[in-house]
């Protein structure tokens, strides 16, 4: 073989290892591609930072970082307040469905700092909610004591706006019907009624004159002829 076959011989072989070697990494990315594919495919909600760790795990990392204060600033629940610890805390919250959920969406949204959820994703509860992969937590919020009372303040006032028994705004058309059904009276701000139309069943009248009057009382006498 001459010196010069040679080296194209070899020239080929090198070229040959180095294409096998590019292959087989472009094969492992591919692999490991499908792998997080179907991983996703199979539990959606790996991606949640709440996936695999515990209500102990929770507190401990949101009362490292923020403290019972802050914490009892955003969220309003006296188990932050009075006395607070960390194993009273756990014990409070798995208990109460409700504050552990609000814990748990302060966690995502502030500690972890996801990006404001969906309309469908925000009825789910904390834990079921699916949070796309190209979505990533950042630094937590960076929050305060007075930011959270006047947040407070903000909730209070729009809580008091609604009425304590409908839980609608005041003066809103369910609480007409209600009235209204009640037999109350409302005054009507529109043109008057034609006396020709009938006033409806809910409609209390004042005039006494429409009452209907007692028949009078027979008179005795009224059928005595007289006589001599």
């Amino acid at each position: 073989m001459s010196e010069e076959n040679f080296y194209k011989g070899k020239d080929k072989g090198e070229n040959k290892g180095e294409f096998s070697s590019e292959n087989q990494s472009q094969n492992k990315s591919a692999e490991s591609l499908d792998n997080s594919e179907n991983k996703s495919e199979e539990n959606p909600y790996l991606n949640n930072p709440l996936h695999g760790i515990g209500l102990k795990t929770v507190l401990h990392e949101l009362v490292s970082h923020y403290g019972f204060d802050i914490l009892y600033a955003y969220l309003n629940i006296n188990c932050f307040k009075a006395n607070p610890s960390l194993s009273a805390s756990e014990k409070f919250l798995k208990k109460t469905d409700w504050a552990r959920e609000k814990v748990e969406v302060f966690y995502l949204y502030q500690y972890k700092n996801l990006p404001a959820v969906s309309s469908e994703q925000f009825k789910l509860p904390p834990r079921e909610r699916i949070v796309p992969e190209h979505q990533k937590p950042r630094e937590p919020a960076i929050l305060t004591i007075e930011d959270g009372e006047r947040l407070q303040q903000k909730r209070d006032k729009n809580a008091a706006s609604r009425n304590s028994k409908t839980g609608e705004r005041k003066g809103s058309s369910r609480e007409y019907n209600e009235h209204r059904n009640a037999g109350g009276h409302y005054k009507f701000r529109g043109k008057p009624r034609d006396d020709s139309q009938s006033k409806p069943s809910y409609y209390k009248s004042d005039d006494k004159s429409a009452e209907s009057k007692p028949a009078p009382a027979k008179d005795p006498w009224g059928n005595f002829k007289g006589g001599k």
